[in-house]
Parts: structure tokens; C-alpha cells; sequence
């Protein structure tokens, strides 16, 4: 079994918290967490819409959150909890901030770039590929996000 907690700190659980709060605000609800050894370095949900910024992903604002908190482009020795299976933006960024592992709820058949779609950091190419866990929460995360597209839709 996967171990969702850091010393205590139920990453999943912050992470769909913060999705949550992007649905209440009319985003796609994904949210993210960036944790080192068991303390939060930055929370983040989706913000493309109030940001009109089509790289304001959970995932980029938690990096670049975290990245501001320690001081460096580097986030070595730090997880990501995500919602949803990063895209290709985000896992590139992922990549390239040398996060340890990454925790994901549900897959992405149609834009993912993790187990789906480019498998990232399965290229020969990738800088740095983080040890990936998927599955977490996944049923609560993909309830949430069937839900708020079914909202959409009607």
C-alpha cells in the first residue's frame, strides 16, 4: 500500500480540499499540494479562470509556491499530491523541479502525460522522473470531477 501521510500530513486529503475550493470558485475542480518531510510548503487549486492564465494549473501554482517558500528552482526531496494525473505542462514542470514523488487521484485517459497519453517520464528525454504513485482517492477525485462537468453541462 501506497503510504498517503507524511508524518502525519494526509497530502490527498489537502489536495481535495483545494479542489473543492477551485469547484466553489467555478474552476476544474484539481487541487495540489507540495510537501517535505511531513510539513506543507504550498497549497494551490486550479486558477485559470480568475487568473485568464492557461498555466495556472494546481500543479504550477503549488511548484512555483513551494519553489518561492525554500528559495530555489529545486524542489529535491519534496512530493506532489495532485487530484488528477498531471498533462504535459505539469509534469514537465514536475520533471524539471525534481520532485521525489508524485502522488496522483485520478487518471487521465484524454489529457494525462503520466500513465496516459506521452507517459513523460517514460521518454529517454526526461530529465528527472519522479516515483509515481496513482490511484490515491481516486474515486472521490473523479466523483468530484464527473460531477462538476455534469454541473456544466445542464
Amino acid at each position: 500500500m501506497v503510504q498517503a501521510k507524511a508524518n502525519g500530513v494526509d497530502g490527498m486529503a489537502l489536495a481535495l480540499m483545494e479542489a473543492r475550493a477551485a469547484a466553489a470558485r467555478g474552476e476544474v475542480p484539481v487541487g495540489a499540494v507540495v510537501l517535505r518531510e511531513g510539513v506543507v510548503l504550498a497549497s494551490a487549486g486550479n486558477r485559470t479562470l480568475e487568473l485568464k492564465d492557461p498555466t495556472a494549473h494546481a500543479e504550477m501554482l503549488a511548484l512555483r509556491l513551494a519553489c518561492e517558500e525554500i528559495g530555489s528552482e529545486r524542489l529535491i526531496g519534496c512530493d506532489l499530491y495532485v487530484t488528477l494525473e498531471p498533462c504535459p505542462m505539469c509534469a514537465a514542470a514536475i520533471s524539471f523541479s525534481r520532485i521525489r514523488r508524485l502522488y496522483f487521484g485520478a487518471g487521465d485517459p484524454k489529457g494525462g502525460a503520466v500513465e496516459n497519453g506521452v507517459r513523460l517520464y517514460a521518454s529517454p528525454t526526461c530529465h528527472h522522473a519522479p516515483e509515481v504513485y496513482g490511484g490515491l482517492s481516486e474515486s472521490e477525485a473523479a466523483g468530484m470531477l464527473r460531477e462538476f462537468f455534469r454541473a456544466k453541462r445542464s
